[in-house]
């Protein structure tokens, strides 16, 4: 399902993404992961936070299926920073999600920290924890239920009268939550390895159940796996990379969903981009195509998924990303060297 990794099934469907449910089973709720994960990290793995000595800021911004008649809507800000003193990295950020044509709307405020350990030759190990705060509210006369579809008439029985569902609303509309993630990222100045859990508190959204009993159903975890490996071609005036080629691999699974991005990103001086593809374990599901230029402190990018499964035959119009991160440079006391290979992320 592109890069919206499925939580648990439900019993609701949209009306305005009703090829969603020629292709699966059910509707799911789904966490966001963006093509261009490398933009804000800290949204995968918290222990991301504090790459650099100096206050650093993203934006990333997803229109998912614009063909659609209502398209997924996804904005992030993240902010982070690696404090020497303490060797404790703080960070923060704010995601919202609009599924659906605002059928169901998804707010997230999270804060990290994360600390530093660097042992052997080279090589440093990073924890983080991100405590956040989701608020979900759910539009439920946009919902269409199976007991709601005539085979012949679709959303009207045979004299054109709406079909009315047997379901029963939920005694909240709008629910508020805690959510707990822990991360892990271990380098050194050649590779690298993370692996991150999402909702490793189980919390329950206020909206999903069980389509047998009808009994709650916590989110599960989202598990991720980040690995990459940073060959570097040359360097600049202050000695980190300015041209390099960064082959990386994110897998993603959560309940019995699974997803793979593996591709690679190259930067020549102030130009950089990459390809990716994204698989389901089940079938191709896209091409991530992206370009961008660094402008002073300035990154700025575009990325395309060119949808290659089933979907794409909808006319789904693939996904657009634009993300934009600037970093705070000036602000850092003493301008150091980066021993490590995570320049992707920077």
């Amino acid at each position: 399902m592109s890069c919206r990794i499925i939580n648990q099934k439900v019993l609701v469907g949209l009306r305005t993404l009703m090829v969603l449910c020629l292709l699966s089973s059910g509707v799911a709720g789904q966490d966001i992961i963006f093509s261009q994960h490398y933009i804000s990290p800290t949204l995968t793995n918290s222990a991301f936070a504090g790459l650099n000595a100096y206050p650093n800021f993203s934006a990333n911004y997803r229109l998912q299926w614009p063909g659609l008649t209502s398209a997924y809507n996804t904005y992030a800000l993240t902010y982070d920073q690696y404090f020497p003193s303490k060797n404790i990295g703080l960070g923060a950020s704010v995601l919202t999600d609009d599924q659906g044509g605002g059928t169901l709307k998804t707010t997230k405020l999270k804060g990290i920290i994360s600390y530093n350990l660097r042992f052997g030759d080279g090589w440093q190990l990073k924890f983080g924890v991100g405590a956040a705060y989701i608020r979900n509210s759910l539009d439920w006369n946009k919902l269409i239920f199976s007991d709601q579809l005539d085979p012949q008439f679709g959303f009207v029985d045979a004299l054109g009268n709406p079909l009315i569902s047997m379901e029963q609303r939920p005694a909240a509309l709008n629910n508020g939550f805690f959510d707990l993630d822990l991360g892990f990222l271990i380098y050194n100045p050649k590779y690298y390895f993370g692996i991150s859990m999402i909702h490793a508190n189980n919390p329950y959204d206020g909206f999903l159940f069980d389509q047998l009993d009808g009994t709650e159903v916590s989110l599960p975890i989202l598990l991720s796996l980040t690995a990459g490996y940073q060959i570097v071609i040359d360097y600049d005036n202050k000695g980190n990379p300015s041209t390099f080629i960064s082959p990386n691999l994110l897998y993603a699974r959560q309940g019995s969903f699974d997803q793979v991005n593996v591709g690679a990103y190259v930067q020549r001086d102030r130009i950089f981009g990459g390809i990716w593809m994204r698989h389901t374990l089940d079938n191709l599901d896209a091409w991530i195509f992206s370009a961008g230029v660094l402008v002073n402190t300035m990154r700025i990018s575009y990325s395309f998924d060119l949808t290659t499964s089933q979907l794409g035959f909808s006319n789904s119009g693939g996904s657009h990303e634009i993300g934009i991160t600037v970093g705070l440079e000036k602000l850092e006391k003493k301008v150091s060297k980066l021993n490590d290979c995570l320049s992707l992320f920077r």
